[in-house]
């Protein structure tokens, strides 16, 4: 049916003599063009010129519109962004999509471009200019060659690759992320044939898919021309909204709008087809924009099931309705007018695009404190190839006190984590030999066995009380679910798994979900409230502060305007007699929802049928209002969100003893933060900041300084006196911060001038800029968290590190801005700054008396011992050593010249040393081979020796030694074998021996 739409436009006899103006390069205009109309004349359009260049006043408007055009033309519709704010920081998705915008120009193809007027004036590479890289399978290319062109077209290169403009090199395997592909690429070499191309997950480093060929850009423009005049003979420029691009031109210093207006063969600034006049008119409600769609009317939109409920004996089909009436002449709507949403986002699947695991690049450097399980805390002093027994291999080496070492061989180095406490404390190192480490690790365990012991109390008593079993899921459940715009991420589709499940069960639900914020715990809570509600229980979701109560509130009525349960709010924001009439209301069951502060649990508040407690950040609440919790959890299910971050490994911990649920993972095209450490400039803040109010966005000034704080905004706004500025700070008035918090949230304000206030804050995604004055003078984690305030949605964030030069910095302070700057690859948890943050957070968690016995042993031999005091307390059999000795006086080790890194080695020795099945070992053997080419017979053995550790643990065996010409082997039940060594292949000689010996 679009096809038809265009069609009937382009043969409209007033769109014919206006293509025959432009072509005669006569500027022309239209009327007026309502909603999506002047998204299908573009596309119309498209179909007469070369290019067609619809320029816009902001980024966010181009967006906007680019989606919009995109339904009529066919994915043929492109964004030219404007550049990055320093042009030398080539290595971003706006890079390689300004470029490849520009390799489709070098094509000759017919495209649409949409731009704001930053890109449309930005400098650029002439299209002619741009020389992509195309390598093909079985073509030659010499390897060095191509290391050079990298390196002269921009990219960066590093150990291993996890953004664009990155490549790596180890022996025959080339990892390259290009600025214009979506997945990074791998190329196997034999000699200089390119052998295979694959693409690969940077998040897994695992290869997907094969290819025939890959076309690889360059990480940055040479730009030497203005957008708009790099564009084909007989393009058409088009200006979307003329006053609005004539203002943004006058911002741009040095711009000139005549030379855009030169260059402009149309001004459209509107479109009609005859007789449409009067047919649009702004309405506020959903009904009421249905209700002004005309009988007979085209309608192009993502949500066809809201559209079968709201017009009935019309069929819709694939998004749109065919009413069975002729095109020409009609109107055309899109999801604008009749939902009232901004922009067309689509459902997308989940994936991680940036950034590597945490578990393939160890985080452990020269000097760092670790701690052997058997053996206590140490120093870490390098790997080491050593020779002992005629074997030579590699060993990690740990530093005891008095300057004993540890020489620990990859078959154990399982037993060996980093040293992880609270805060910079630094731990007493064991000495080996002594039984005080011993000590130290039977009185934590002692302690956690205690400590998980009134757990299980408490939960077995809790599984006692009869609760509500909510029936399964129904029509207005899976609606809402519909209606979410992104897919669930895995651990989010799990945790409203888990939730459903524990809600299907006949007892009181006690749920923790904990992840960061703008990780979607909010979701979660949402479809539990939808299953409550839809049995006719009421739901009341109870957070710390009023400002967190309306964004609960706005959110929850968003989601749930199409169903029909009634969604109310208590906090100071409603009136006294506001606040009784919803208390009344649920007292007879006239609220499904309720969403409140602590005023929720004040004596006047009844349900006529409690179902479901949320409770948004439950250690935020007082004593006396924990105590009332408590009353209520007894009798109805409860859901806890918590935003403090917790570490996989005491998530599987307490797993077993507790109903938690953990997001990490990332939102869809969720993108690492872009960090810039600066000294303090007007002009760089002035840039920052008008970009983002560009782009729709808003932004935070953070100063801690509270009596100099007004002048900084009174500055900013002398910067940008069009820009609209507040403060915020801890000193001000209660309600007079909450109004302004409350106010900045409905955009009234473009920038928050505030404190670290912000530091444990609101989820608001439109805020994607953060300015940070005096960074220097922060701690690491405070900047971790304070910078984690942006980049809660798939817009590019951006954070500015401001320091002033003329203040000598300490060598501490410039670590810790460096620090920051480095972290920023998503999920990179186990960095220095959030692992302090996991660790506090664990302290909320389990009670500050578990700080110290993390200090004593760790953090991640702690969680170990945990496990093993659950599974005890579950009583669960634990079988102790995890680890089986394997002596054979084997080269078995993974050579440092096929994984030069030795940060991966160390994590590959780790994993190695973890995996408990066949299947694993299988599956690492091939991941060796995908990612760093042909496995060499050290490595081969030492995966071999990993298969015989798998079968010792399976059946029970405590160690396997080589003891001159016989091995040694003994049980956990001390029972001790030996058997001769009569062959060169002892590794097979030592699995027969463990069959013979059971």
């Amino acid at each position: 049916m679009l096809d038809e739409v265009l069609a009937a436009i382009a043969g409209s006899d007033l769109f014919r003599r206006q293509v025959a103006r432009l072509k005669k390069d006569e500027r022309t205009s239209f009327s007026s063009l309502p909603g999506a109309a002047f998204a299908a004349v573009t596309a119309a359009l498209a179909r007469e010129f070369p290019v067609v260049l619809v320029v816009t006043s902001t980024i966010e408007k181009a967006e906007s519109l680019r989606q919009e055009i995109d339904l009529f033309a066919g994915k043929n519709t492109l964004l030219f962004a404007p550049p990055e704010l320093f042009h030398a920081d080539n290595f971003s998705e706006t890079a390689g999509e300004r470029l490849a915008v520009l390799n489709e120009l070098s094509k000759h193809r017919r495209l649409t471009v949409v731009s704001p007027v930053r890109g449309a004036l930005s400098n650029c590479q002439p299209p002619k200019s741009l020389q992509a890289l195309d390598i093909p399978v079985g073509g030659e290319i010499e390897r060095e060659s191509l290391l050079k062109k990298l390196v002269d077209f921009g990219y960066r290169r590093f150990d291993i690759v996890g953004e664009r403009g990155e490549f790596s090199v180890r022996g025959g395997i080339v990892d390259i992320y290009p600025v214009n592909q979506e997945r990074a690429i791998r190329f196997e070499f034999a000699g200089d044939t390119v052998e295979s191309i694959r693409q690969f997950d940077p998040y897994s480093q695992r290869s997907t898919e094969k290819l025939a060929a890959a076309s690889i850009l360059p990480a940055r423009e040479s730009a030497s021309v203005q957008f708009y005049k790099a564009l084909p003979a007989g393009s058409l420029v088009v200006l979307a909204e003329r006053m609005e691009v004539v203002r943004a031109v006058g911002e741009i210093e040095g711009a000139s709008f005549k030379e855009l207006e030169a260059a402009a063969r149309a001004e459209l600034s509107g479109f009609a087809l005859p007789g449409e006049e009067g047919l649009f008119r702004k309405v506020d409600s959903f009904f009421g924009r249905l209700a002004e769609v005309p009988k007979e009317a085209v309608l192009v939109s993502r949500h066809p099931h809201r559209l079968r409920e709201e017009l009935p004996g019309k069929a819709v089909v694939a998004g749109k309705i065919d009413g069975g009436f002729e095109i020409n002449g009609l109107p055309v709507l899109s999801d604008k007018e009749l939902f009232g949403e901004r922009h067309l986002t689509r459902k997308k699947a989940a994936i991680v695009k940036e950034g590597v695991a945490d578990e393939l690049l160890s985080d452990l450097k020269y000097g760092d404190y670790v701690v052997h399980e058997n053996y206590g805390i140490g120093v870490y002093r390098g790997m080491k190839k050593m020779e002992f027994d005629g074997a030579t291999q590699e060993y990690l080496l740990i530093e005891f006190s008095s300057g004993d070492l540890l020489y620990v061989p990859p078959t154990m180095i399982g037993l060996v984590e980093k040293y992880s406490g609270s805060g910079d404390a630094r731990p007493r190192l064991s000495r080996l030999g002594s039984k005080e480490w011993i000590k130290t690790r039977s009185r934590v365990k002692k302690a956690l066995r205690d400590m998980t012991q009134e757990l299980t109390v408490l939960y077995a008593a809790r599984e006692k009380f009869p609760g509500i079993a909510f029936p399964p899921d129904d029509i207005w459940q899976k609606e809402l679910a519909a209606t979410f715009s992104y897919e669930e991420t895995p651990d989010q589709a799990k945790a409203i798994s888990a939730v459903k499940n524990d809600m299907e069960v006949a007892r009181p639900m006690d749920r923790l979900v904990c992840g960061d914020v703008g990780y979607g715990k909010t979701e979660v809570a949402i479809r539990a409230a939808a299953k409550a509600a839809s049995a006719g229980k009421q739901v009341a979701i109870l957070a710390p502060t009023t400002i967190l109560v309306e964004q609960h509130f706005n959110n929850f009525k968003e989601r749930f305007k199409n169903l029909p349960y009634v969604v109310e709010m208590l906090s100071r924001f409603r009136s006294p007699r506001e606040q009784k009439e919803v208390a009344r209301a649920l007292e007879f069951g006239g609220v499904d929802i309720v969403i409140g502060t602590h005023r929720l649990l004040s004596k006047d508040i009844k349900f006529k049928d409690l179902g479901l407690l949320i409770v948004d950040e439950e250690q935020r609440f007082g004593v006396a209002h924990k105590e009332k919790l408590k009353q209520l959890k007894k009798s109805v299910d409860v859901l806890t969100l918590s935003a403090t971050p917790i570490p996989r490994t005491l998530y599987f911990s307490l797993a077993g003893l507790r109903e938690i649920s953990l997001i990490t993972t990332p939102p869809v095209d969720r993108s690492p933060i872009r960090t810039y450490i600066l000294p303090y400039s007007d002009q760089v803040l002035s840039e920052a900041v008008r970009r983002e109010i560009d782009r729709g966005g808003q932004v935070y000034f953070v100063h801690n300084t509270v009596d100099k704080i007004t002048g900084l905004a009174n500055r900013l706004k002398k910067l940008l006196p069009t820009a609209r500025v507040a403060v915020g700070h801890g000193q001000m008035d209660e309600k007079r911060l909450e109004k302004t918090m409350q106010e900045f949230m409905e955009r009234k304000y473009d920038v928050l001038v505030c404190t670290s206030i912000i530091e444990s804050g609101l989820d608001i995604p439109n805020v994607n800029t953060i300015v940070i004055d005096n960074a220097d003078r922060f701690g690491l984690s405070q900047l971790y968290q304070i910078r984690g305030r942006v980049g809660r949605s798939p817009v590019r964030a951006y954070a500015y590190l401001f320091y002033h030069p003329e203040r000598s910095l300490s060598e501490h302070a410039l670590e810790r801005l460096k620090a920051i700057q480095e972290f920023t690859a998503l999920g990179s948890g186990y960095k220095l700054a959030m692992r302090d943050l996991e660790i506090r957070g664990s302290g909320n968690l389990l009670g500050a008396e578990q700080s110290g016995h993390i200090y004593e042993v760790g953090f991640d031999l702690y969680c170990e011992l945990l496990e093993e005091a659950v599974r005890e307390a579950k009583g669960e059999k634990v079988v102790a050593p995890r680890e089986v000795e394997i002596d054979l006086k084997l080269e078995a080790s993974i050579p440092p010249e096929y994984v030069t890194d030795d940060r991966q080695r160390i994590a590959l020795y780790r994993r190695l040393n973890m995996i408990t099945t066949l299947e694993g070992v299988e599956e690492i053997r091939k991941e060796f081979k995908d990612r760093f080419g042909p496995v060499p017979p050290p490595l081969e053995t030492l995966i071999r020796v990993m298969r015989l550790k798998v079968k010792a643990l399976s059946s029970g065996v405590a160690s396997v030694k080589a003891v001159g010409n016989l091995i040694r082997v003994e049980w956990l039940n001390k029972k001790v074998k030996v058997f001769k060594n009569t062959g060169k292949d002892i590794v097979a000689i030592a699995e027969k021996a463990l069959t013979a010996g059971n």
